[in-house]
């Protein structure tokens, strides 16, 4: 392909919108162009990196064994309905509704669809297991899009769903899966680790996700160098913690705290560290009020705090609730003296000598706090986020927390879907069972943008050989001098057989602009033609990742460039 052939516009400067280098290189290097708010159009440069990103993960699927299908983008609600969707997934649907009034959503996942499918073709146990997958667009409405193609409301995806009589199989499925995963993303060129994760809206009993480490990755994870355990810090365990502190045995006392709400004011009032403050949040789930305790240094994991309420998603209460039930407006809530409502305490609670907490009065804080001593009785566990410095709930070691952008996600949801959508099967005894099924995702146009944050340096991307739009860039300076178009024609002609990318640069541009774009779009090998070798005889060869620049005759180019690229 000639470079005057194709729609390649790289940007001289960074566009103002781009955050992170990943949506600042794709614009920059001609990959892709926002039409609106998480809306992108893919150029060919990005396209071919998308097409061999889908290219290994269908090897890869195939070779576990997976089926891949192709199901409708559109919806409809009946259902969603069915599955229990329809409401507690309203916030990110995107619906669109037919003449006649029937409502349909554009599918930000298809567990309902394939459970129907599924329903629907296999009766027995014969025909399982089975494991279908595909590569389809996905819509989720965002409330802000950024970071380009990280989050976006328009977003490519394969997803899968496995079928299987019982755990046993159940088990080898998810094991399938996790291992192809771990496949796809190296031969994408990409450093990713499987962490244990909560399953979140998809339910379910156990899932990993797949996280490439990096600075600008939304998420953390929670690591630990002694033993290796990781974890996404909603999901990671807490230890109970142990007091080893001194109390002074001093009654409770009240202190005036006019205004005062937050930890950071009433700290700095009492010159006391965040870490004696007990934090008193009211929540609502089920419609039902609820305090939750935390040291003023902690966050509450409202994953954790679901699974404890029995899967009802908690919300923080409204102001007037939080009145109603406290006596006291937001900011002077706390655990001494409150009644009529349930109470549960966060491990980090039970370390707290001497704490200090709202006194459930306008403008009125508690000193001297005892939390065995003034509020007996209460229930302590795990509600926290997990921190850097926590105990590795696997040896004890103090763990690391990283950023990391998730590329994958692998769940094991159980019958939840099969049950509520008739997936069903006869077992060899005749009996009928809901199909045990296993769940599959990643980020297609995520994993590019993933790559970019993994490789690239000052002057743009460096592709990893297998990912890259094209391999080889032949670059002619002074294309329009005799013999030069000849000779980058030769050593096109002499690297054919090996199969490899090429793009040919033939562009009467100048050698700067042409070796600033080369370096800006990241080609993994550039092999530059021009007077030199005319001259010489001797073509160069530089290796975009190690910078290595050989000075070679033609005949041995194809060996050399096999060589940088393997």
């Amino acid at each position: 392909m000639k470079w005057t052939e194709t729609l390649i516009a790289t940007l001289r400067e960074d566009p103002q919108e781009a955050e992170i280098p990943s949506h600042r290189l794709m614009l920059r290097a001609g990959l892709m162009r926002k039409l609106a708010s998480g809306l992108y159009t893919w150029l060919p440069l990005g396209l071919r990196v998308l097409r061999k990103v889908e290219n290994i993960v269908r090897e890869e699927m195939d070779r576990a064994g997976a089926l891949e299908i192709l199901m409708p983008i559109l919806q409809p609600r009946e259902l969603w309905e069915k599955s229990g969707r329809w409401e507690s997934m309203d916030a990110i649907m995107l619906k669109a509704r037919t003449h006649g009034g029937r409502e349909l959503v554009l599918g930000p996942t298809h567990e309902e669809v394939v459970t129907g499918l599924v329903a629907g073709e296999i009766s027995s146990y014969r025909r399982l297991p089975v494991n279908l997958y595909q590569i389809n667009t996905k819509f989720r409405d965002e409330i802000r899009p950024r970071f380009g193609v990280m989050r976006s409301r328009e977003f490519i995806m394969k997803d899968g769903y496995s079928f299987d009589l019982d755990e046993a199989g159940a088990d080898r499925s998810y094991r399938l899966m996790y291992e192809a995963y771990q496949r796809i993303f190296r031969r994408c060129g990409l450093e990713a680790m499987a962490v244990e994760a909560d399953t979140g809206m998809m339910g379910g009993r156990e899932s990993h996700e797949f996280m490439v480490p990096a600075e600008t990755g939304e998420d953390e994870i929670a690591v630990c160098p002694g033993c290796g355990y990781s974890a996404n810090v909603e999901q990671a365990a807490v230890r109970e913690g142990q007091f080893n502190g001194a109390r002074t045995g001093e009654a409770v006392r009240e202190v005036p705290t006019p205004g005062l709400r937050t930890v950071e004011e009433l700290a700095e009032f009492f010159s006391a560290s965040p870490r004696r403050f007990i934090k008193t949040l009211i929540y609502l789930a089920g419609g039902k009020p609820v305090a939750v305790l935390v040291r003023g240094d902690r966050e509450i994991n409202e994953s954790k705090l679901a699974k404890k309420l029995g899967g009802a998603q908690p919300v923080l209460a409204d102001g007037e609730t939080i009145l109603r039930v406290t006596g006291a407006p937001l900011g002077f809530s706390g655990p001494v003296g409150l009644e009529g409502i349930g109470i549960l305490a966060d491990y980090s609670v039970a370390e707290i000598a001497d704490g200090i907490t709202g006194g459930n009065r306008e403008d009125l804080h508690l000193v001297n706090v005892n939390i065995d001593r003034d509020c007996p009785g209460l229930e302590f566990v795990d509600l926290a986020l997990a921190a850097a410095g926590d105990p590795c709930p696997s040896c004890g070691k103090p763990i690391a927390v990283r950023r990391g952008i998730e590329v994958g996600h692998v769940f094991k949801l159980g019958t939840k879907y099969s049950r509520a959508l008739g997936a069903v099967v006869k077992d060899e005894a005749g009996g009928e069972r809901p199909a045990i099924m296993g769940c599959y995702g990643i980020g297609v146009s995520r994993t590019v943008a993933a790559v970019i944050e993994q490789h690239n340096d000052d002057r743009g991307i460096v592709w990893p050989a297998a990912v890259a739009p094209y391999q080889v860039l032949v670059l002619a300076l002074a294309p329009d001098q005799p013999g030069v178009p000849e000779a980058a024609e030769e050593i096109i002609s002499a690297l054919a057989p090996t199969g490899r990318d090429i793009l040919y640069d033939d562009r009467p541009a100048s050698a700067g602009v042409k070796f600033n774009d080369a370096d800006l779009i990241g080609f993994p090998v550039r092999i530059t033609v021009g007077k030199r070798f005319l001259r010489t005889g001797l073509a160069e060869v530089k290796h975009r990742a190690s910078e290595e620049v050989h000075t070679v005759p033609p005949e041995e180019v194809p060996a050399l460039v096999d060589r940088l690229l393997a």
